[in-house]
């Protein structure tokens, strides 16, 4: 066994893929339903380091910065809609978290008389804040902030992600089941596509070209085609609708009722495709469309074609002239058959390039990133504040991946590529933090005694179950929102990494991205508070 030992400890990469397998093995364990899924590479990353199995330190940096890179980029097109939203609910959530915290460390200080120069390492543990130790450090002078955040910060870590496995149960919450209720509720914010066929029967309209007629302005609608006796044309605004023809209008139900109060009934749907008329689905592949207009693109294009509907993100979304396409859109077309294929051209249509992984964008992201993060903002007096390594990474991948593009580089990710560097992020970093945290786990435990463990253990569930049950009976968020708000509340990446095999799209990504920088500002001032106590 001590050879064995011996060897995983002069070999790190064959001890970090013997640690990530162990985790996988633990986590496929379920006890009445439960189990640890991918997070429980941390606990055998603190069994292994409590043996004295370390990984370089780079490792858990690696798999940090990945890891929070991916989950800027995946939450970053919804962010700034997010926080339109809810962003004012999701910004108190946090805050009153920090507050719980601090009000908790207050009251523990007095009744168990702990010196403030320790309070304001344990805090900082507790809430697995590593820029808070850096000004709990500066605030005291002391070495017992290091001290008390040594003893809080595996609790944190541990914490936190037992209280978000578990937090489901707390609530009685059918996690699918609450994930279907959100989607049926999305759905009506997206209303499903359907198309319908109308006999131009109102006599206002004879005889009218389309552009003056106002169609789309007028309902919402777009129309794919028009029928003129026998001939099937595609419409333009130069189009003059006459008695008796025959278009196709594609747009949702309530687009749809406008349409026939405007043109006139329904009618039988007619052959739609013919020799010279197609109707086909394209992928958007072409980095020189991305982020431009549609009416901007067929403008340029050279050729006619109408674009009916957008899928993207598993959502079919209604073409205008004002919108604007993305990289792996699915656009649904239809033109002339000798357009084709410059059409094709224009917007790409290539799955091979869909399914790449540009590195490039990655390797710059990053890099801004880390910029971005050591940047310092004075505050007054001795206080500074600077994103840190995690914050400068997430706030600069969310900016970039609402931007969309930046000349020819594209800061985005198709789903699978995304998933996979954040799986691999995610499970450097866990092993990196248990084995970090387990060399001195039982040391810490014994020289300290169980008195300073249990503050450190208040500190972390108390204010996290007040913030749950604040925000599930007070601000009535699912518990996507949940997970994401405690998260990020508790500016606990592993945290964050336990919920993403409980959760169904990025919700709790995006959550965590609009409350961490609050998070971590209201964390700072509370240390200092304590510092002077």
């Amino acid at each position: 066994m001590d050879a064995v030992l011996d060897y995983l400890r002069e070999s790190p990469i064959v001890a970090l893929f013997i640690i990530i397998a162990f985790g996988f093995i633990l986590g496929k364990i379920k006890i009445k339903g439960f189990s640890f899924d991918v997070s429980a590479v941390i606990f055998a990353a603190l069994l292994f380091g409590h043996f004295g199995i370390s990984l370089p330190p780079a490792i858990q940096t690696m798999g940090l910065v990945l890891f929070i890179f991916t989950v800027g980029i995946q939450a970053g097109p919804g962010f700034f809609d997010s926080f339109r939203q809810k962003g004012r609910k999701y910004v108190l959530a946090a805050a009153l978290l920090v507050v719980f915290s601090l009000i908790t460390a207050i009251v523990l200080k007095y009744t168990m008389n702990i010196s403030s120069d320790m309070l304001t390492g344990i805090l900082c543990g507790a809430l697995t804040s590593t820029p808070g130790l850096s000004v709990a450090i500066e605030a005291t002078n002391s070495p017992l902030a290091s001290i008390g955040y040594g003893i809080a910060y595996p609790i944190g870590v541990l914490g936190v992600i037992v209280f978000v496995k578990l937090m489901p149960k707390f609530l009685r919450s059918n996690l699918q089941a609450e994930y279907e209720q959100i989607k049926s509720n999305a759905k009506e914010q997206h209303p499903p596509i359907v198309v319908c066929t109308y006999r131009v029967a109102n006599a206002p309209l004879f005889g009218k070209p389309m552009g003056e007629v106002g169609f789309r302005t007028m309902t919402g609608a777009t129309v794919s085609r028009v029928k003129k006796g026998d001939e099937i044309v595609l419409p333009t605004k130069n189009t003059v609708l006459d008695e008796g023809d025959l278009l196709v209008a594609v747009g949702t139900e309530e687009a749809q009722k406008k349409v026939e109060l405007l043109v006139g009934p329904q009618a039988p749907r007619f052959e739609m495709l013919n020799e010279e008329y197609c109707i086909e689905t394209l992928l958007v592949t072409n980095k020189d469309v991305v982020n431009e207009t549609l009416s901007k693109i067929q403008l340029e294009a050279g050729c006619r074609f109408v674009v009916t509907r957008i899928r993207r993100s598993g959502i079919d979304l209604s073409s205008s002239p004002s919108a604007v396409l993305k990289f792996g859109d699915k656009v649904t077309v239809a033109t002339y058959r000798r357009d084709l294929p410059k059409l094709t051209q224009l917007l790409g249509n290539n799955d091979r390039v869909l399914s790449d992984t540009d590195f490039f964008p990655i390797a710059l992201g990053i890099i801004l990133g880390v910029m971005l993060g050591k940047v310092e903002l004075s505050l007054g007096g001795s206080l500074s504040l600077s994103l840190g390594l995690t914050g400068g990474v997430l706030i600069m991948a969310i900016l970039l991946s609402s931007a969309g593009k930046t000349g020819p580089i594209l800061w985005t990710m198709t789903g699978s590529s995304n998933n996979l560097l954040r799986q691999l992020g995610l499970l450097l970093f866990l092993a990196g933090v248990g084995t970090s945290a387990g060399h001195s786990l039982v040391a810490t435990v014994a020289g300290s005694g169980i008195s300073l463990l249990l503050v450190g253990a208040v500190l972390t569930l108390l204010p996290m179950i007040l913030t749950m049950l604040f925000c599930h009976f007070v601000q009535k968020l699912n518990i996507f929102e949940l997970f994401g708000v405690i998260t990020g509340g508790m500016t606990s990446t592993p945290g964050l990494a336990a919920c993403e095999s409980m959760a169904f799209d990025e919700t709790p990504s995006t959550v965590y991205a609009t409350v961490y920088p609050v998070a971590m500002v209201a964390l700072l001032l509370s240390v200092k508070i304590i510092a002077i106590l």
